[in-house]
């Protein structure tokens, strides 16, 4: 909200300048955002006189003209403005000053051969208004040679930040009144004056919807005449950044940026029959001021009479009933809505007005009477005419809330001790009224306290927070105990995990598009729709962390970059049993492009493919103390992968711990990305969690006392067969002796039969106390034989030539100790 300083010390008695103003406002928590002075904007625009105009010796439409600038001899200065004319005063531009429409730095120069000393302006040209047919007019009396800036008289500009709990401070009033209380001031009365009714209001006014509007006064002013509005009033307005239209439309903009009273005048000649405020019909149009049609809906509320709607009622005026410089008779509405009716109809049609910020947040009830008697007494002082008497439908709120409080809370809460008598002095101050007994009554105008803490709040910021002393919290003596969660420590250490193996991390939004949201649905129970999105690019909660990962990648390689690794730890948002919410702690990551760039020793580059995912998958699995070598890779990683080239990883049919693969060349598509791209996803909540108490030390680190014995195997296995169930066959066929096992060889071609495929497995043996022996050597052997062929699986027998190639016999074959 903006207003100038000359505006605010209409309400507030003060010398302060504003830097003290702007630093007292930020003290009690009414953010100023910046400060505009217009004498620097203006700086080198001064009042200047025409003394004389002759024609241009070699231009039709430009003239030569003298200007007395009050300094020494006058200036020549070529115009082409219509009016330019000897004897007028108007503003000229001079050498050195930048005209603040396009920045256009002033100096002096020939125009056609003949020399210009500066500019005279227009209106457009300072962006004091749209008129650009001619220079500025002043009146005669303007003093010459005195600096446009000063001659105005705006002074200052603040453009301050108003939270959503503050609505009484959405009028310069109301923030005049947290100055004086903070001692920087001397509040003003409101200069109000009941304006006389000379006749019976001749329009039936009525509300038909008391819920959306529970008070709706309003009375008539005849014979006005509508026009400019006074220069001061034009000069408050444009200070707010409110283009002047005319005194009628000015005088309500007036009053509900002076005191956030929103207010609305209708030419009566443009009524029909009894004005009401009704609920709208179902379908029913509207064509708004701001030339747009809206369609309504039975849940709004709106101002109408017999022909039809006018207004959206605490939004904005119908383009057909709005006053104009003919008006003489106008009808003046001032109302009390109901806030979430009027967000609710704002949010349905997209539509936003400075009368809709108000009334969403709740205007002051209790002004409702003083502000239409204020709003008649503008627009007689200014249009003339005379009132009837004032029609009053309905009534506002009128039940003041009253708290109980202990002024003892002030340092208890507020961390300040505060003397009851300057407590009392303050809330006095705000409007607020405290019985002997502190029961505090608090005004209607704020919505925001509702309890002993808001005053608290009220007293503290007043008295000043930066008064509040910085106390240390209270420390125990000994070690601190960790305060992080066990999912935030296993965040962390993923974090670390996966940047260590390359990955970079992204932070992405929690919501998606709605379409790709859908790509990921995988119907687990439909998704999350926002109702009010920050846009419809971010209308649904994400069921996947691959979709935001995907469309960075997507950015990157755009621009660019030869190969991206991305992770991401967040959450998915998905619909529990009857539509509970569902958020599930997941490790997103995306592989995409080059994995390894051409060049002389690398020869053509290598792209990402499904095992590079299994490979993140499992180091970060392990990372995250997940029993990886129980693991089963099983298919039905989702429609978005493609299938043959992805997988699950398991514990059980049922427990999925992570997906993998290589995207789908539709998901590709969808995202507009080209591929290969593969992706994984760890579930971190269906990670088991350790047994046992954690502990700060390691295990003492004890070598085994003998060397470790490898033994390779050759079994035959079917081609669909996964590897990895014939590894867990291996290693669980004799578990006090197998201490790892893992396949590095797999062959399918000549001398393997059709559908099969040939597996060798190198498995680790370690002897405890004393060696192996032969027989054991062939017990072991003759368990994990067992074991595979339990699984499905047949040992290769030794077949001339090609056996002894691959190491495969009819039994281990190779001894390594």
């Amino acid at each position: 909200m903006k207003f100038s300083l000359l505006w605010l010390k209409q309400y507030l008695e003060t010398d302060a300048d504003a830097a003290a103003i702007s630093a007292k406002l930020n003290a009690i928590g009414i953010e100023v955002e910046g400060i505009e002075d217009p004498a620097e904007t203006l700086a080198g625009f001064i009042v200047a006189k025409v003394l004389t105009a002759k024609p241009h010796p070699d231009a039709d439409k430009l003239q030569v003209l003298t200007v007395d600038t009050g300094a020494g001899d006058p200036l020549q200065v070529v115009c082409g403005a219509p009016n330019a004319r000897a004897g007028l005063v108007g503003v000229l531009g001079t050498p050195g000053a930048s005209v603040p429409a396009n920045g256009m730095v002033l100096r002096k120069s020939a125009i056609r051969g003949v020399e210009s000393n500066g500019m005279m302006c227009s209106t457009r040209e300072l962006e004091l208004g749209d008129d650009h047919d001619g220079i500025i007019e002043l009146p005669e009396g303007a003093p010459i040679g005195t600096s446009f800036a000063d001659y105005r008289g705006e002074g200052p500009v603040f453009d301050v930040a108003i939270t959503p709990n503050r609505p009484d401070c959405m009028g310069v009033y109301g923030i005049a009144r947290d100055l004086a209380a903070a001692g920087l001031g001397t509040l003003k009365p409101v200069p109000l004056r009941e304006a006389p009714s000379s006749f019976p209001c001749p329009v039936e006014i009525r509300t038909d919807d008391p819920e959306g509007c529970p008070a709706f006064y309003g009375r008539v002013v005849r014979g006005v005449k509508n026009g400019p509005s006074p220069e001061w009033m034009q000069a408050a307005l444009r200070s707010a950044g409110q283009r002047p239209i005319s005194a009628l439309v000015d005088i309500t903009n007036f009053l509900m940026l002076g005191f956030g009273r929103p207010a609305h005048a209708y030419d009566l000649a443009k009524l029909n029959g009894a004005v009401v405020a009704r609920r709208a019909k179902e379908g029913e149009q509207v064509l708004a001021l701001n030339e747009k049609t809206y369609t309504l809906d039975a849940d709004m509320t709106v101002i109408a009479d017999d022909s039809g709607v006018h207004d959206i009622a605490g939004i904005m005026g119908g383009e057909h009933s709005g006053v104009s410089d003919d008006t003489t008779d106008v009808l003046l509405e001032i109302a009390y809505f109901e806030p979430e009716r009027i967000g609710m109809t704002g949010r349905r049609l997209g539509l936003a007005s400075d009368a809709r910020t108000r009334f969403e947040r709740g205007v002051d009830p209790a002004f409702l009477e003083d502000g239409l008697h204020l709003l008649t007494q503008l627009i007689l002082e200014i249009c003339g005419g005379e009132a009837s008497e004032v029609v009053r439908a309905g009534s506002p709120p009128s039940q003041q809330k009253v708290v109980s409080y202990d002024p003892a809370l002030a340092e208890q809460l507020g961390g300040v001790a505060v003397p009851e008598a300057e407590q009392k002095a303050i809330l006095a101050a705000l409007g607020f009224q405290v019985s002997p007994d502190w029961n505090v009554t608090v005004p209607l105008r704020r919505h925001d306290v509702e309890g002993a803490p808001d005053i608290v709040e009220e007293v503290v910021r007043i008295h000043g927070i930066d008064k509040v002393a910085s106390v240390a919290l209270p420390r125990v003596d000994g070690v601190a105990q960790p305060t992080a969660t066990p999912a935030q420590k296993l965040e962390r250490r993923l974090r670390r995990a996966a940047a260590a193996r390359g990955l970079n991390e992204a932070v992405t939004w929690s919501f998606l598009p709605v379409p790709d949201a859908e790509h990921f649905a995988d119907g687990n129970g439909g998704l999350w729709i926002l109702d009010n999105p920050i846009s419809e690019d971010m209308k649904a909660m994400r069921p996947a962390l691959i979709p935001g990962l995907l469309s960075a990648a997507k950015r990157n390689l755009d621009r660019g970059a030869k190969g991206v690794r991305l992770f991401e730890i967040g959450r998915r948002y998905l619909r529990g049993e009857g539509g509970a919410s569902d958020e599930r702690l997941t490790l997103g990551v995306v592989l995409a492009g080059e994995k390894v760039p051409s060049g002389w020793s690398t020869g053509k580059a290598q792209l990402f493919d499904a095992f590079d995912a299994k490979g993140e998958v499992l180091a970060l699995l392990a990372e995250a103390g997940a029993p990886v070598d129980k693991l089963q890779v099983m298919g039905e990683a989702g429609s978005q992968f493609h299938p043959g080239q992805s997988a699950t990883l398991r514990l059980g049919p049922k427990a999925v711990l992570a997906r993998f693969g290589a995207l789908h060349p539709k998901t590709l598509e969808a995202f507009d990305v080209d591929g290969p791209v593969v992706a994984a996803e760890i579930y971190l909540d269906a990670i088991p969690e350790k047994k046992g108490g954690a502990s700060f030390a390691r295990t003492a680190y004890s070598p085994p006392a003998l060397q470790a014995v490898t033994r390779d195997f050759a079994f035959l296995v079917d081609a669909a067969k996964p590897a990895g169930d014939l590894l867990r066959a291996v290693k669980g066929a004799d578990k006090a002796n197998i201490v790892d096992a893992r396949i590095f060889d797999d062959f399918r071609g000549a001398g393997v039969p059709e559908g099969k495929k040939s597996l060798a497995v190198e498995v680790t043996l370690q002897p405890g106390e004393k060696s192996y022996t032969d027989e054991e050597l062939k017990a072991i052997a003759e368990r994990i034989v067992a074991a595979a062929v339990k699984m499905g699986a047949e040992l290769r027998k030794s077949e001339g030539p090609l056996a002894a190639t691959e190491n495969a016999d009819s039994a281990a074959i190779n001894l390594k100790s």
